[in-house]
């Protein structure tokens, strides 16, 4: 290993963290390159060892190898997500092929497999622990989905298939990347009637920061674009804004995706009748808690219903505000949000003028903080001084009870334009007991419009729940507690897997955590109650608009994916006639369309699983009537529960069993219909 490459080296840094500040974008390639070496001779041993296949050569030496390339991996996909430049760019398209392959190599290895299936045949017989039998069979079942049992030609045929879907895949997070950064909206002061002064003074910085000095900016970022058709009075740049949003990736030209997916879907069908499935569905559901399309299907028609008879009668107050102004127009999608918000006020006497002051970043840091230690022991202490990746980052130590380290937490928190869009958790280091304790280093990334110089960063209701939904995955992660790489934190059932970060939700509205940390900016006075209850009452305003255009996503990823297309599908009509077929209310658009839709083609993610949000939220809001029905919404017996069986307990058992080990049961869908206020 070069002792000139910082990542070929011994990390000896505070926590272990990557040398940011001595990596430079071209230390990636050779690096990936000796990673790649270092793990082909690691797999070569393991697959060549003459002794007889056991658990801890085989099993356990599959979880050791390829730590140099994991390392590699976590800080370069963690980078080009987060502050990527051109370089990194050019070597993620090289990358993504070259890993899947590589990957591929793996798991197609005859030799390799024949160890894994004799250890698999006599599971029973090896007196395994449960955790040590949940990774083999998980190791088994990675190996056949990957392509372990097809013959040699098809071996090869699949080796190309997803080596091409990962180069698709990486084409299309840029493309989408590509048309958010480019575009800007440039505003004079005469163009800002109803934007809240601190929209101003963050929108007068991005132009500065876009050399265009004394003009007022608006990106694609969702905090920007949201909030201004939220509250600009000019129906004219809402529209503009409106159209710029949805035909992200939709534009023509080099960035155009229509291609792109026309292609992912054929391949990803080729790859799943290959593997003995009838479509790509199927294939994706079949280690999901779902398990089958029609069940997926079962729970969207089942919150479909009730929710667009909601989204109706909105559209009507929304139609009847409109009229009343004397205004001779339609309710369109560009003037929903806007509308809506003058509903809310008329209502509830709540618009986003009013919150947003009690809504600071760093109070909603402290609440999200506060509530983990309050169910889960945790304390989080700010580290300044650490050498990180972009000096927006922040990095907060997690300590239990006792002061013992469990985790170093990394925040990520403003929009610039070397970042995707969108919110998320990711981590440096996961959380394993292999050889010894290794604690994780995790991160959320969020796209908030930062504060002007000196004044704090203001967040809209929903950017507090994205924080602390972010910081639930992150929780996943930190409080992990289990031996093997395999099921590590947040390596669960992709219909599980959001359960901890929607719950984790629950908490931002709870009367004492308002109460505590909702403080005004300029006056330090904390929410009056009477503004505390009318956002409680307030929860299930405008949810018919919120369900319908999350199920219409969730119903076209399923269509996409649960059918076999012509190679030739036009990509936009299949959009049109998947919302046709469930009645689409015009003046609303999916949440995130297909050109746009990274959760499905930047990656295998939540393909054909976009419904796992939903499906999740039937699991979180049964989860909470656990504490509700105690009375104390941080209950300590049920906190220690959830973070025994959910939390800290990572992939080591079926998600169904660990449901039921929490709550005794299995969940039914009344909660979250009353959650949402489709129940009475």
């Amino acid at each position: 290993m070069s002792s000139e490459n910082p990542l070929l080296t011994t990390w000896n840094t505070p926590f272990g963290l990557p040398p940011f500040g001595a990596l430079r974008s071209a230390h990636f390639r050779p690096a990936f390159e000796t990673a790649l070496d270092s793990h082909r001779a690691e797999i070569a041993g393991i697959a060549q060892n003459p002794d007889a296949p056991t658990f801890e050569n085989t099993i356990e030496a599959l979880e050791r190898a390829g730590k140099l390339l994991t390392d590699v991996g976590s800080v370069f996909w963690n980078l080009t997500a987060t502050d990527t430049d051109p370089q990194l760019q050019e070597i993620e398209r090289e990358m993504a092929s070259a890993l899947s392959r590589h990957a591929s190599e793996i798991s197609m290895n005859p030799d390799l497999f024949r160890r894994v299936d004799a250890l698999h045949a006599q599971r029973a017989a090896l007196g395994l622990s449960a955790e040590q039998l949940r990774v083999l069979d998980l190791t088994h079942k990675n190996f056949v989905r990957a392509g372990a049992q097809l013959n040699p030609e098809e071996k090869e045929r699949l080796k190309t298939i997803m080596e091409r879907l990962a180069t698709l895949a990486t084409r299309f997070s840029q493309n989408v990347l590509a048309d958010e950064s480019s575009w800007l909206l440039l505003l004079d002061e005469s163009d800002l009637d109803g934007l809240s002064a601190d929209f101003r003074a963050a929108a007068a910085r991005l132009a500065a920061e876009r050399d265009a000095p004394g003009k007022f900016a608006v990106t694609l970022s969702r905090s920007s674009a949201e909030t201004f058709l939220q509250s600009s009075a000019r129906r004219d740049l809402r529209e503009t804004v409106y159209r710029a949003w949805a035909r992200r990736g939709e534009n023509g030209g080099e960035t155009d995706n229509l291609d792109v997916i026309r292609e992912i879907l054929a391949l990803r069908d080729a790859r799943a009748k290959l593997l003995g499935f009838e479509n790509f569905a199927d294939y994706k559901l079949d280690d999901t808690m779902a398990k089958k399309p029609a069940a997926v299907r079962d729970l969207l028609d089942r919150v479909w219903t009730p929710a667009l008879a909601r989204a109706a009668e909105e559209r009507a107050q929304i139609q009847a505000l409109v009229d009343s102004e004397g205004a001779n127009f339609a309710v369109a999608g560009h003037d929903w949000r806007y509308y809506a918000e003058r509903v809310r006020k008329e209502r509830y006497d709540l618009d986003q003028t009013t919150l947003r002051p009690y809504f600071q970043l760093d109070r909603m840091i402290a609440a999200a903080f506060h509530v983990a230690e309050k169910l889960f022991g945790l304390r989080f202490v700010e580290r300044e001084g650490l050498d990180l990746y972009h000096p927006d980052v922040r990095a907060f130590e997690a300590l239990d009870r006792d002061g013992n380290h469990v985790a170093l937490f990394l925040a990520d928190y403003f929009a610039r334009p070397s970042k995707r869009s969108g919110a998320w958790m990711s981590d440096f280091r996961s959380q394993h007991k292999l050889d010894g304790e290794v604690r994780p280093i995790i991160v959320n990334v969020m796209n908030f419009t930062k504060g002007a110089e000196g004044e704090p960063t203001l967040l809209s209701l929903d950017d507090a729940r994205t924080l602390f939904h972010e910081f639930g995955h992150g929780l996943h992660g930190m409080l992990s507690d289990v031996t093997y790489p395999l099921v590590s934190g947040t390596s669960v059932a992709r219909d599980f897997v959001e359960l901890p970060s929607q719950l984790y939700e629950h908490w931002l509205l709870e009367p004492a955590v308002l109460r505590q940390f909702a403080l005004h900016a300029e006056t330090g006075a904390p929410m009056p109650d009477d503004l505390l209850d009318r956002i409680v009452a307030s929860r299930c305003f405008n949810q018919g608009f919120g369900t319908v255009e999350f199920c219409a996503s969730a119903y076209v990823d399923m269509d996409v994916h649960a059918q076999r297309l012509p190679d030739d599908v036009d990509v936009a009509a299949l959009e049109r006639e998947s919302l046709e077929k469930i009645s689409m209310p015009e003046e609303i658009i999916m949440r995130h369309r297909l050109p746009h839709f990274g959760h499905i083609f930047s990656g295998d993610g939540y393909s054909a699983g976009y419904y796992s949000y939903l499906w999740a939220e039937v699991l979180d809001a049964d989860a909470f009537e656990a504490f509700k029905e105690t009375g104390d919404a941080f209950h300590p017996e049920v906190a220690e529960k959830l973070k025994r069986f959910i939390y800290s307990a990572g992939g080591r058992q079926d998600a169904a069993e660990a449901y039921l080990a929490f709550r005794g049961r299995m969940p039914t869908t009344e909660p979250l219909l009353r959650q949402r206020g489709f129940l009475a």
